[in-house]
C-alpha cells in the first residue's frame, strides 16, 4: 500500500525504525507525492537544519522539484548570506519577503501580529503563485511541544496537502545525516543555536526543548510562526482561492 494512503503509528515508527529505515520512508513519502502531484509539489526551505535536509531528499527523488524561501528583515546575517548561496546553486528556490511597513519592535508588542505579517503572507503568497497543490516542510514530531499532533500527510486546508516527510525523525538523525551526505548547514549552529528563526526572537539556550529559544519571554515561547497553525489557502485580501 502507498504510504500516502497508509495510517502508522508514528510514535512506534520513531522508536523502532532505524537510521536508514527512516532515510528511504522519507524518500518515498516525496517520490509518491511527486508521482502524484507533480510540478505542483514545492517544498518550503526554512534554511533551517531540518529543512535543508528535506530539501537534500527531495533533489535526490528529483532534481526537477522546486522550492521556496520566506525570508524577513529580521533574518540574521549568516542566515541571508546562507540563503543567498543555496539560491545561488539552486535557482529553483523561490525568495519570498513581506516588506510593508510595520510598527517598531512589533515583535516584541505583538509577535503573532508581526509572524503574520512577515511570515504568514508570504507564504500565501508563494502557495498562490507556485500554484502548490502540495507543500513539503521539515516538521518533526519530536522537535517541540507544538509539534506532537501533526501527521505525515495532511489537510488541514482544502485542496492544500502539506507533507511531513521527516516527521518520526530525531534531532540526532537529522545532524547524522548532513554529516553523512555532507550537507551545507546555516553556520548559527556552530554557535550553539538548536532552532533559527529571526534574531531578536531566537536565543541560545540548553533547554531540553529544542524550540526553546523562539520567542522568550513572550506568550509565544517555544512556539509556533503561524505558518503550520493558520489557513493558507486564501489570497491576500482573505478571501478563497
Amino acid at each position: 500500500m502507498s504510504l500516502l494512503r497508509k495510517k502508522d503509528d508514528l510514535k512506534e515508527l520513531v522508536e523502532t525504525l532505524n537510521f536508514k529505515e527512516k532515510v528511504e520512508r522519507s524518500k518515498q513519502l516525496i517520490k509518491e507525492a511527486y508521482q502524484e502531484f507533480g510540478d505542483s509539489l514545492v517544498v518550503a526551505n526554512s534554511l533551517g537544519k531540518d529543512s535543508v535536509v528535506v530539501w537534500d531528499l527531495a533533489k535526490k527523488v528529483n532534481p526537477e522539484i522546486r522550492g521556496f524561501i520566506v525570508t524577513t528583515r529580521f533574518k540574521p546575517a549568516e542566515t541571508v548570506d546562507f540563503m543567498n548561496k543555496e539560491v545561488s546553486k539552486y535557482p529553483e528556490l523561490k525568495v519570498y519577503k513581506n516588506d510593508e511597513p510595520i510598527p517598531e519592535r512589533l515583535y516584541e508588542t505583538s509577535p503573532d501580529i508581526c509572524c503574520d505579517i512577515l511570515k504568514v503572507e508570504p507564504v500565501k503568497r508563494a502557495i498562490e503563485e507556485m500554484r502548490v497543490r502540495c507543500w513539503v516542510t521539515g516538521l518533526r514530531c519530536t522537535e517541540g511541544r507544538t509539534r506532537t499532533d501533526f501527521q505525515e500527510i495532511e489537510e488541514r486546508d482544502e485542496g492544500l496537502i502539506k507533507l511531513n516527510p521527516i516527521l518520526i525523525w530525531k534531532e540526532r538523525e537529522v545532524w547524522q545525516y548532513l554529516a553523512l551526505y555532507q550537507v551545507p548547514v546555516n553556520p548559527l549552529y556552530a554557535e550553539g543555536y538548536r532552532s533559527l528563526g529571526c534574531a531578536p526572537c531566537t536565543k541560545i539556550t540548553n533547554d531540553d526543548n529544542e524550540r526553546a529559544g523562539r520567542w522568550i519571554g513572550t506568550s509565544k515561547c517555544g512556539g509556533e510562526c503561524g505558518i503550520h497553525t493558520r489557513p493558507l489557502k486564501t489570497n491576500l485580501n482573505g478571501d478563497g482561492i
